[in-house]
């Protein structure tokens, strides 16, 4: 075992002397030592509960055999950072949850991990330390919020952010958004619908790195405590079978992954966390693949904010197994990618039956044909730029329309809820990537405000900055090279004409190149807006949104 180096041999007695200080028995130095990640806190709604979580995991192990110490990680919670100075920090945060999990496992020579998350950031920043360190690990989710209910209609989060533009458009009162804001979040877990949380769990699920059940499973029942029980054990069995992530994490389960991916319409974020999970665990994943997979999986779900549903219909219709299942049918599905239940994708979803047809559509009867991600190319985003296609309004999938351009997000936002932002206009926020935000800011606010004020029909939004799962309408986000690195985008002026064409995955403005030459010769980059401590750091090492946005080590690229 691994954690033989603290424990084994007479040079080992001072370490052995410090485990007995915690409480360690003999037989407990004997047995497979295994570290429990725990993202617990008291601010983050989605992990107030990983506590009693991180118990039953640690119940598990015990039962079978492994000696669970646990550690602490951070979190952060998007909807509370959103619209501040705060969420620059959130998908900086991925990097240092990584990192500090790296540092964890390897001072202390852990023989394997259970990764317990549930956010955002978290989830990403775990599986790439679970891809850079590649100890036998699985993930353990907290698990979907139920959705609220107001006046009879499922809500949650996203409509409290829409309801904001609703009273400020005069299409909802203020004590109708008070008695929504009192419905819309009803306890612990991530929030209801297919946002960024609940996306990567699910995702985690169809990588092959957690349990069924992990991306749906709620975080109110008593099945999410079995299964984090369940996962206790089965690391201990990975542990013994020596089941590695590089074993797990192939090209074919990244392509599985991406297949989901579509077929659920999953947050935009998916392809910055999935480029950068792909780059710890050593598979080129490349944005060219994602309209590739886009184009020949079908769309079969429609969850909030895309549609009615929220994880818990996800959950009754059998979950991500039922979803492979519908999708294994085309053929769409890798079926001999291993996974931590020691099984094959096929064997896990052998027999899946689809309880909500109305919920997870057969594959002969899709929403779409194509999926719910797709990267628009052109002279705007050289590098591209990603929106979720299955969130735009139909007219919205071609659009033609001058301008109105915004350095941050706060200009942005004072311009749409004072009611200056004209039909026909597409909004662009700039100087809000990884390195000019710095830290890639969402942007629900604003596309919440514009949906709310019943503008997600009439108006585009892009920006080098990134968008909330939660986001509907025609945004487009990630777009690269961004602004601070002189990406055409960082020349745009009011009035200019941009062009739209999500079917043909393109994303152009009306300047011939000679143009776009001369305005950039004369652009120069503005002043870093923070220069001391974390966030200037991450500012210079970041690397693009097209690969992920993530920090490169001295690796060289192939």
């Amino acid at each position: 075992m691994r954690s033989d180096v603290l424990k084994k041999g007479i040079e080992k007695a001072p370490h052995r002397s410090l485990l007995r200080a915690l409480g360690f028995t003999d037989a407990e130095m004997n047995r497979p030592l295994i570290g429990v990640a725990n993202a617990g806190n008291e601010i983050v709604p989605g992990h107030l509960h990983l506590d009693e979580l991180t118990r039953a995991v640690k119940d598990g192990i015990r039962m079978n055999g492994g000696m669970p110490v646990s550690f602490g990680g951070i979190a952060v919670c998007d909807g509370l950072a959103m619209n501040h100075e705060g969420m620059k920090y959130s998908l900086p945060s991925r990097e240092l949850i990584a990192d500090s999990i790296e540092t964890m496992a390897r001072a202390h020579a852990f023989d394997g991990l259970v990764l317990v998350t549930a956010c955002d950031k978290i989830v990403p920043g775990m599986l790439m330390a679970a891809a850079r360190l590649d100890l036998p690990c699985l993930v353990v989710s907290g698990g979907p919020m139920l959705a609220g209910n107001f006046r009879g209609r499922a809500v949650s989060l996203s409509n409290v952010f829409e309801g904001v533009g609703a009273v400020k458009a005069g299409r909802m009162t203020e004590a109708d958004l008070a008695e929504l804001e009192e419905a819309a979040c009803p306890g612990c877990g991530s929030c209801a619908g297919m946002f960024t949380a609940n996306s990567m769990n699910c995702l985690t699920e169809a990588l092959g790195l957690a349990l069924p059940g992990n991306g749906t499973v709620l975080a109110v029942s008593a099945a999410r405590r079995r299964l984090a029980k369940e996962a206790g054990m089965q690391v201990v069995e990975l542990v013994r079978r020596d089941l590695r992530p590089s074993k797990i994490l192939t090209p074919a389960a990244f392509e599985n992954a991406l297949v989901v991916d579509m077929a659920l319409g999953c947050s935009t974020n998916t392809v910055l966390h999935l480029l950068a999970i792909a780059y710890e665990a050593g598979v080129r994943l490349e944005l060219e693949l994602i309209n590739k997979v886009s184009a020949r999986t079908p769309n079969l779900c429609r969850l909030s904010p895309a549609g009615p549903f929220h994880l818990q219909d996800l959950d009754e219709a059998g979950g991500i197994p039922v979803v492979m299942a519908e999708l294994d049918r085309k053929g769409l599905i890798n079926r001999d990618v291993l996974t931590v239940t020691g099984k094959t994708v096929a064997e896990n979803i052998a027999g899946r039956q689809n309880r909500r047809p109305d919920v997870v559509r057969p594959v002969s009867e899709p929403y779409a044909p194509s999926g719910g991600l797709v990267v628009l190319w052109g002279n705007l985003a050289p590098d591209g730029g990603v929106v979720k296609a299955s969130a735009v309004a139909p007219e919205m999938a071609r659009h033609r329309g001058p301008a109105r351009v915004f350095d941050s997000e706060e200009a942005a936002v004072a311009a749409i809820l004072g009611g200056t932002i004209r039909s026909g206009e597409v909004v662009v926020i700039r100087y809000e990537g990884p390195k000019g935000g710095p830290g890639m800011r969402e942007m629900l606010t604003p596309t919440s405000a514009l949906a709310g004020m019943g503008l997600d029909r009439e108006v585009a939004l892009l920006t080098d900055g990134r968008f909330s799962g939660a986001t509907r309408g025609a945004a487009i986000g990630h777009i690269s090279p961004e602004a601070q690195e002189g990406g055409p985008i960082a020349v745009l002026q009011d009035g200019d004409m941009i062009e739209i064409n999500i079917p043909e995955r393109t994303l152009n403005v009306d300047l011939d190149a000679g143009e776009i030459r001369r305005r950039l010769a004369a652009w120069r980059p503005p002043a870093p807006k923070i220069t001391r401590g974390y966030l200037a750091r991450y500012a210079r090492l970041v690397s693009s949104a097209s690969t992920g946005a993530i920090i490169r080590d001295d690796r060289e690229e192939e």
